[in-house]
């Protein structure tokens, strides 16, 4: 019983991750249709970097941000 509950707490925390990655992804990929929409050219380095964020807080204000910037680095300042 105690090795059952090991395991399926061991798959609920990667159902959980795998979750959490997958609306990151999905996050990310708004963010950069935003950018695209927006005419925001951003190159391989900033692309690289958004799809690899899985802070999803992150990825809000980014794109909160790109709703209104003028260029990509007003999208990507650094947060204090």
């Amino acid at each position: 019983a105690y090795k059952a509950q090991l395991v399926a707490t061991g798959e609920a925390r990667g159902e959980a991750r795998g979750e959490a990655r997958g609306e990151a992804r999905g996050k990310a990929k708004s963010l950069l249709a935003v950018m695209a929409a927006r005419g925001l050219f951003v190159n391989d380095l900033v692309r690289a970097q958004i799809l690899r964020c899985q802070d999803l807080t992150q990825l809000d204000r980014w794109i909160t941000r790109a709703a209104t910037a003028k260029s990509v680095s007003d999208v990507m300042i650094a947060v204090a």
